[in-house]
């Protein structure tokens, strides 16, 4: 069995073909051949936390380990560490190790990539990304490989990454700026990406009415990239409804205030395929993921199928 290091992870999962193995995924969760159990959670000494979350089809299993450790940056080691496991559904034979922080950040930007795909009525731009760390990284490259995304504005509270964000889209052949303030290019950005930790909305009320936003920070409840006046006036498609009622922090605020009920969001798997039904137009869309299981199965079949 071979363990992949981030490096040959990263080449097994390209982003247009992992888009299009998690659509795949997708469509087997609906109809019930590929299923994913709620995540276990284990408290771990030191305020640590084990996250184990299996899922299988009838030719893969995976199960993804994930351990987060908030006292490890004073002892100079990883906050987060974690791989998923891959085996053959049928007979449990192991094929290989995928590292994964690489795993998560590589099929959470594919996801968004198929969301922009099927849903965003401009799915070539201008992309507008607020934050610049590693989902932002991997968002502007998925959205450029998938969509041909030419043109990125990026916000950042921190001016160093941005810059360093800005230049790797130059170096992908893009037209990049940096704005200070979201709001500065609002009007103009078609595709919108919030990647942040942020606990305060970094979006103002309104975009344009045309526009996509892919929202895939805000994972804990008392966090919230979007405020609650945005989600009234947009049409919501979440990844995973279950999870998004605990961890989708924008989701849950907009609720508490009284701007959002959550029978008026859509599943993902209720839009692809034949049949799926779409969101009216004539209002912004809000693509909100927490991640799932089955993503992670789909950078299995990717990488090993």
């Amino acid at each position: 069995m071979t363990t992949y290091t981030a490096e040959e992870t990263h080449a097994l999962l390209p982003y247009q073909k992992l888009a299009d193995e998690i659509k795949s995924v997708a469509l087997d969760g609906k109809s019930g051949k590929a299923r994913a159990p709620e995540r276990m959670a284990l408290p771990l000494a030191n305020g640590g936390t084990l996250l184990v979350m299996p899922a299988a089809d009838d030719g893969v299993a995976i199960t993804k380990l994930v351990s987060v450790h908030p006292e490890n940056g004073d002892l100079g080691l990883p906050t987060i560490q974690g791989e998923v496991v891959v085996m053959e559904a049928g007979t449990g034979r192991r094929l290989g190790v995928l590292e994964g922080l690489v795993v998560t950040g590589r099929r959470t930007a594919a996801l968004s990539l198929l969301a922009a795909s099927e849903l965003a009525a401009h799915p070539s731009g201008p992309l507008l990304i607020v934050g610049a760390g590693t989902q932002a990284r991997s968002h502007l490259e998925a959205f450029r490989e998938g969509l041909g995304v030419s043109k990125v504005f990026v916000a950042s509270r921190t001016r160093e990454k941005a810059d360093s964000l800005a230049r790797h889209a130059a170096s992908l052949g893009m037209e990049a700026r940096v704005v200070e303030r979201p709001e500065d290019v609002i009007g103009e950005a078609r595709l919108i990406v919030t990647a942040t930790t942020s606990e305060r909305p970094v979006l103002p009320e309104s975009v344009a009415p045309d526009a996509f936003v892919a929202a895939v920070g805000a994972f804990r409840p008392e966090m919230a990239e979007l405020p609650p006046e945005l989600i009234k006036n947009s049409n919501v498609v979440v990844d995973n409804i279950e999870g998004a009622k605990g961890e989708a922090g924008d989701l849950i605020q907009a609720h508490e205030a009284g701007a959002f009920e959550w029978d008026e969001a859509t599943e993902l798997q209720e839009i692809l395929g034949p049949g799926g039904k779409l969101p009216p137009s004539g209002h912004p869309i809000i693509f909100k993921s927490v991640g799932s299981a089955l993503w992670d199965l789909g950078a299995a079949r990717a990488a090993f199928g």
